[in-house]
């Protein structure tokens, strides 16, 4: 997904195996982040970040969700094991994933295989991309999204 195109309105389903839908969040503007696995290092660091600002992103107007290729299972403990207060979507199918683009060819220690290049998107209200992260500093995740925001002016809304 680029800047201006529009997410789906249904995401998948959660931990609970609840459908998400951006719709259940009317008025909300949209952090929907894609992570590579649960209880992984940058990825538990990101999630601990987003949390531990979640609700300054709630006063800001935004929702946050996470996804990744994890069972609801998985996303069941790690939600647990980081106190994360958002909706975490199991796409085991990786439906979302790869509409989203992030399903790509990777290197590690000299191998190739496909998954999940984490990046962040921010969306307005009707869940059209307004800014893409495309290098996510897990360990300052929020951060690096409030420098994001205030630079367009939404972090101190009149």
């Amino acid at each position: 997904m680029n800047i201006g195109d529009k997410f789906p309105d249904l995401l998948g389903k959660d931990a609970q195996g609840k459908d998400v839908r951006l719709s259940d969040y009317p008025g909300k503007k949209f952090i929907i982040y894609f992570y590579p696995k649960d209880n992984t290092p940058g990825c538990s660091m990101e999630a601990a970040s987003l949390a531990g600002q979640y609700q300054e992103f709630l006063k800001l107007g935004y929702q946050i969700i996470g996804v990744s290729k994890d069972s609801a299972q998985s996303h069941v403990k790690f939600a647990e094991k980081y106190c994360l207060p958002f909706p975490l979507v199991a796409d085991t199918d990786l439906e979302l994933i790869k509409t989203a683009g992030v399903w790509q060819l990777k290197k590690m220690a000299g191998r190739e295989y496909m998954g999940v290049v984490r990046t962040t998107f921010v969306t307005d209200a009707d869940g059209v991309v307004t800014d893409v992260i495309e290098k996510v500093k897990t360990k300052t995740a929020a951060e690096q999204l409030f420098a994001l925001l205030d630079g367009r002016g939404d972090v101190n809304p009149a």
